[in-house]
């Protein structure tokens, strides 16, 4: 069983899409640990706030097929593939990792993201604080504890889980 993490990102109808992937996603991982969800200012471009979260899960999927699964989510939720990297989101759902795999294809692992925005290091902290990142060589609540970025700010929010 691999030990993965999902980023899930929504600037688009927010709380319904992030629900809807939450919903999708139970349904293949039924053991999901899901963080908090925080509110955040769009990153990279000018653009409405976004909902942001982690969840965590076990799985058999191979990493090829988890990749494809997450895409297919995304399209099922009005995700094109024609999106701009910076532009609004119904729903972006990122691999963080996938165990203590480093590769850049069929994704990038660990995610650049990680320890770069607040958006995924705080959430993915919160139910993934002694999970040991295999590049930065420190665990993520270390990750969080030496996180300096005070553009980037976020809150939490209250949201009911589907």
């Amino acid at each position: 069983m691999a030990q993965i993490y999902i980023s899930l990102g929504s600037n688009v109808n927010k709380e319904h899409y992030i629900s809807q992937a939450l919903k999708t996603l139970k349904s293949y991982f039924p053991h999901l640990e899901h963080s908090s969800v925080f509110e955040s200012e769009a990153v990279g471009f000018t653009g409405s706030n976004f909902y942001n979260s982690v969840v965590g899960a076990q799985t058999e999927m191979q990493l090829d097929h988890l990749c494809q699964l997450l895409k297919e989510i995304e399209q099922e939720n009005g995700r094109t593939i024609n999106d701009k990297k910076f532009s609004p989101r119904t729903l972006d759902l990122d691999l963080l990792f996938y165990d203590d795999v480093v590769c850049d294809a069929p994704a990038q692992l660990p995610r650049d993201e990680i320890t770069k925005n607040a958006f995924v290091l705080q959430p993915l902290a919160e139910i993934a604080p002694n999970f040991y990142h295999p590049v930065a060589e420190q665990t993520i609540a270390q990750l969080w504890s030496n996180y300096n970025n005070p553009n980037q700010k976020l809150w939490k929010v209250e949201f009911t889980n589907p």
